[in-house]
């Protein structure tokens, strides 16, 4: 196969991102673009040097593979319709609002000989690719992605608009059984869920707790792991990654008071920055130049299934599928 021509269907917000990074990318071949919205997506087009189109069907015949970044709504139509045309897809997450579409989707997929990938973007952060490396028995994870509203993510709701990205990290992190899930949320300014904590037990005894909130005028991207030998935090958008551990502890008696001090060393890891979304457009970019199909399809799912049963405990409707 040669250059791979590519499409994106779906400029908004989350598209316009995918279009300007695949336009840093040198291989491909950015072949065209849709949208309903005529006057954005011949801007985009113009400006990259694509085709625009008004409907997905309409790339059909002109890309090899694709970006699908139309409303969660859509995305397993629009998905399902170009694998089974033999067309390579990169959906944006949550790639479905049912696991069981999920799995069809995949199922296609295997039988069209297509690449199918979900896009979970912070798994190629820079941190999070070193924080692999490090996380050694887990006892304690905490997780807060907290930020204002934005009308755009009003359909699905903070579940599965952010701390979907956490709860795919984590379950990375931990390969080991949810044995306990609690979660609590309320709707504040959407029709959806707008805040929510959830506590998650493993089999090995490692807990998580997680809190995703778009009501918060500030935004925070932060995870930390408590393990026996050291304390990591993580801070997504700067990519940054320190390890604390304990140097050492000393402890004084006198007749006044007890004293005790710890002193503790901190290693700032070194990360290699860049732009995640540009590493995800070429592992899958690659992945589709050499058939490299995902095998463990559960695996893929995990972070989706505990999403929708965190919105089943919150009495939050899954959305719907168009």
């Amino acid at each position: 196969m040669g250059v791979l021509r590519v499409g994106v269907a779906g400029v908004g917000h989350m598209g316009s991102y995918h279009v300007a990074a695949l336009g840093e990318l040198v291989d491909p071949n950015l072949a065209a673009l849709a949208d309903l919205d005529q006057t954005r997506v011949r801007e985009l087009a113009d400006k990259f040097g694509a085709e625009s189109y008004s409907s997905a069907e309409e790339l059909v015949g002109k890309v090899d593979a694709v970006i699908v970044a139309v409303p969660t709504a859509y995305h397993y139509n629009v998905s399902r319709m170009f694998l089974e045309n033999g067309i390579h897809v990169l959906v944006e997450k949550p790639i479905c609002n049912s696991v069981e579409e999920a799995r069809e989707l995949f199922k296609v997929a295997f039988e069209k000989k297509c690449v199918l990938h979900i896009g979970h973007v912070e798994r190629f952060n820079g941190a999070v690719q070193e924080l692999g490396k490090i996380v050694r028995e887990p006892m304690l994870i905490e997780c807060r992605r907290l930020g204002p509203f934005v009308s755009r993510a009003r359909n699905d709701g903070v579940v599965l608009d952010l701390m979907i990205h956490d709860l795919d990290i984590i379950l990375q992190l931990v390969d080991e059984e949810v044995v306990s899930l609690s979660a609590t949320g309320a709707i504040v300014v959407s029709e959806r869920d707008d805040v929510a904590n959830v506590q998650l037990q493993f089999s090995g005894g490692c807990i998580a707790s997680l809190t995703a909130s778009r009501i918060t005028q500030h935004k925070i991207r932060q995870l930390s792991i408590s393990q026996p030998d050291a304390f990591i935090r993580l801070d997504y958008a700067d990519q940054e990654l320190r390890i604390h551990r304990q140097a050492s502890s000393e402890r004084s008696l006198s007749r006044e008071e007890l004293k005790y001090s710890e002193q503790t060393q901190v290693e700032r890891l070194f990360v290699h920055k860049d732009n995640p979304l540009k590493l995800e457009l070429r592992n899958f970019l690659s992945a589709a130049e050499k058939g490299e199909v995902i095998e463990d399809i559960e695996r893929e799912l995990r972070s989706l299934d505990v999403a929708l049963r965190v919105l089943q405990m919150l009495d939050v409707p899954a959305p719907a599928s168009i």
